[in-house]
């Protein structure tokens, strides 16, 4: 059994700990928000993922987790210390650094015994090194340590499943004794391990999430093209994926990338290269397309109610940036109902999970009980997230209780036929079929 450390109870930290101490280890898990340990030790998960809260319980009661807000505690015969901490978006699009530098100080300052420190967070190129002089410099007295980067690739709402089996570990260090070390720590999970060093680990993470995001943002500029020449995307892409040199995966339009990781570490990577003398031409790109998904859903809501939005009641289903999350991080529903807002819309909302988040960043958006009340008295509904829920709606009832039968579908997840034949005007993502639109006069009427 080995002793793990991790510092920071977000969403990395805690899935981190839970699932090391999962795999047999004995793991203290530490955060100085005291509210939010209170609350895990209480047994309430901070966060919603699926399967967390019953990992947790299960572990803590075996004895195998912890949650503690003292360093002292934490470190105490620990081995291995990943710090697992914010690293939210700063003023230019830089990684903004202030708690990777606050725990590397922490540990510098707590660490009485040989420590292999580990860098779990999302950090620019060179982060490593500068962690390793940080605890140089703010140790009371030399203790022998080392810095390994093993950079995450969890997707919120599968977590624990990619952590449980991951498609590679990645493990950067200049000390290769302390990387074989944190590969034996990954070795029960039976996945490819590369091991190289610091820098070239941190822009393995870097690389991979604004491919990911390129392609996102590809597939969707596909859409508007498909949109114009009457071609289907939802086809375009399974012919496309059958390629193995392009794969099905991230080949989904829709309204773009959201959450916590995408947005910062394409803005990042973007702001790393500019930096140095580069021109990200690409990743501009990249993000400039995500930007006009938003302002697109406005655009195409306003033509299918005539031209204006004022007066009317546009209903969103979904908020979170994906299902099976309550994360707000940079969803669409932000831009989307603030666009909607601006052009005279009253906007309403409903998501299964993730509306007491988004209550304090939505101001003016009513949040309703379920997809029905949402609909009751709107004059268009906009699926903004895929949740499984929607799938699986009464359309007749929803179409009886609107004002209008109007469906913008951001997620593609009707058929466009049969919410056609349903009496919908309905509208997806790059199509190429939308309903027959009323004439002006029966517009004028429905109105």
């Amino acid at each position: 059994m080995k002793q793990i450390a991790v510092v920071g109870v977000g969403y990395v930290g805690l899935v981190t700990a839970a699932c090391f101490a999962d795999l047999g280890n004995k793991v203290i898990a530490l955060d100085i928000d005291e509210e939010r340990i209170a609350r895990l030790k209480r047994g309430e998960m901070p966060i919603y993922e699926p399967g967390l809260e019953e990992l947790v319980r299960r572990n803590v009661h075996a004895g195998r987790l912890a949650f503690t807000t003292s360093y002292r505690e934490a470190l105490d015969g620990t081995e291995f210390a990943f710090i697992a901490v914010g690293t939210p978006e700063g003023v230019d699009g830089e990684a903004d650094l202030r708690y990777v530098e606050a725990a590397a100080k922490s540990i510098a300052e707590t660490m009485r015994e040989p420590l292999i420190v580990i860098n779990k967070s999302t950090v620019p190129v060179g982060t490593g090194d500068w962690v390793a002089d940080i605890i140089r410099q703010h140790q009371p007295e030399p203790v022998p340590f080392s810095v390994v980067s093993c950079p995450e690739f969890l997707r919120e709402g599968s977590a624990i499943a990619d952590f449980m089996n991951p498609h590679r570990v990645v493990l950067g260090s200049t000390d290769k004794d302390a990387a074989e070390k944190v590969a034996q720590l990954h070795l029960p999970l039976r996945a490819p391990i590369i091991v190289t060093d610091l820098r070239t680990a941190e822009m393995i993470k870097y690389a991979s999430n604004a491919f990911l995001a390129t392609k996102i943002s590809f597939i969707n500029e596909i859409a508007n093209i498909c949109e114009a020449l009457g071609a289907d995307v939802e086809e375009v892409a399974v012919g496309m994926g059958y390629d193995p040199r392009i794969g099905p995966l991230f080949l989904k339009a829709g309204l773009g990338y959201g959450g916590s990781c995408f947005p910062k570490d394409v803005k990042a990577l973007a702001h790393m290269a500019e930096e140095k003398g580069r021109h990200p031409q690409l990743l501009h790109a990249v993000m400039e397309i995500n930007a006009d998904r938003r302002r697109m859903v406005v655009e195409r809501v306003k033509e299918m109610l005539g031209g204006a939005l004022e007066g009317k009641t546009v209903g969103l289903l979904g908020l979170a940036f994906k299902p099976n999350t309550d994360d707000m991080r940079e969803s669409p529903a932000i831009d989307i109902a603030r666009g909607l807002q601006e052009a005279g819309a009253t906007v309403r909302a409903y998501d299964p999970i993730a509306m007491d988040n988004a209550k304090a960043i939505m101001p003016g958006v009513t949040m309703c009980a379920d997809p029905y009340a949402l609909a009751e008295g709107s004059d268009a509904l906009v699926v903004v997230t895929d949740w499984n829920e929607f799938k699986q709606l009464d359309l007749e009832k929803v179409r009886d209780l609107m004002r209008q039968p109007v469906m913008f579908d951001g997620r593609n997840i009707y058929d466009p036929e049969k919410m056609c034949a349903l009496g919908f005007r309905y509208h997806g993502v790059g199509r190429g079929y939308a309903c027959p639109q009323p004439e002006a006069d029966e517009a004028e009427d429905a109105m």
